[in-house]
């Protein structure tokens, strides 16, 4: 299927009232487990990438590795900046082919973000751009924030006065691994949800209860993120497959149990968003 955007993907989880997955990929392997398990589902699929995967091989690597098999996927994918942090990586990963875009001005004050999200969507010409007000916590990646919900209030006035086409949510998820069980403010999203008619996204996702999480879908979240999960996943099956062989020098093999194990649950984590058989 052609290489698409998240726009109207996001539009048809929001009116069908089910989530898209969006995964967190770091390598080839990483990605041709996403959209393998995307094709098993018969599912639409975001891929992302964010900043320090981008450190690590660049948007035109990431985008050639990722259209080229979107093009021969059998479901629609997508191609995702997560937590864009610059207006410059926001532009080159346009430039590059990417299909939508995250500027992350949550650190900003109010008016700052405002200003560096405007700005975002005027460049992407029409490709959907996300956006965050207020901050998910956590550390992943080389980000670290302090928690700060996302006032309803401001939710409104930012959504409308940025343009953007989906608003990521700080209710209490966080980036990284949980040291405790999250406790999601889901009255908090129904208010946003009540005052902001775009797709919401849910960020930090690995980690969070299933039953959390059909509660946000339920609530309005219609696009999912999972990185940290992936990451514990891939890696976890890379080391038993090289403690099983210890002789083995060969990363074709063992990184496709990597592979394997990331497709299994990704598999996994698309039933429990509700978006298996859409695409």
């Amino acid at each position: 299927m052609p290489f698409v955007s998240t726009g109207e993907m996001l539009l048809r989880a929001q009116a069908g009232a089910y989530a898209v997955g969006a995964f967190n990929a770091e390598n080839l392997e990483m990605a041709q487990a996403i959209i393998a398990a995307a094709e098993a589902e018969n599912a639409p699929v975001i891929i992302q990438t964010t900043p320090g995967t981008l450190k690590y091989a660049g948007p035109k690597c990431f985008a050639g590795l990722v259209s080229r098999l979107a093009r021969d996927a059998r479901v629609p994918a997508a191609l995702h900046l997560d937590h864009g942090n610059s207006y410059e990586l926001a532009e080159e990963c346009a430039r590059e082919g990417y299909t939508s875009l995250m500027i992350d001005g949550s650190k900003l004050p109010y008016e700052g973000n405002v200003e560096i999200t405007r700005r975002v969507v005027a460049m992407a010409c029409g490709l959907p751009v996300e956006a965050e007000l207020g901050t998910v916590g956590g550390k992943e990646d080389g980000m670290e924030a302090k928690p700060q919900y996302t006032d309803p209030e401001e939710a409104e006035s930012f959504v409308r006065s940025t343009g953007i086409s989906s608003f990521a949510v700080a209710i209490g998820t966080a980036h990284g691994v949980y040291k405790g069980e999250p406790k999601l403010d889901l009255d908090r999203l129904v208010e946003v949800r009540a005052r902001v008619d775009i797709p919401l996204v849910l960020h930090g996702t690995s980690g969070v209860p299933e039953d959390q999480v059909r509660a946000c879908i339920a609530r309005g979240i219609c696009k999912v993120n999972y990185a940290t999960e992936l990451r514990q996943v891939f890696t976890a099956a890379v080391r038993q497959a090289l403690a099983d062989q210890p002789d083995a020098f060969d990363p074709k093999k063992y990184l496709a149990e990597g592979r394997k194990a990331v497709q299994a649950r990704v598999q996994e984590l698309i039933r429990l968003l509700g978006s298996s058989g859409k695409a």
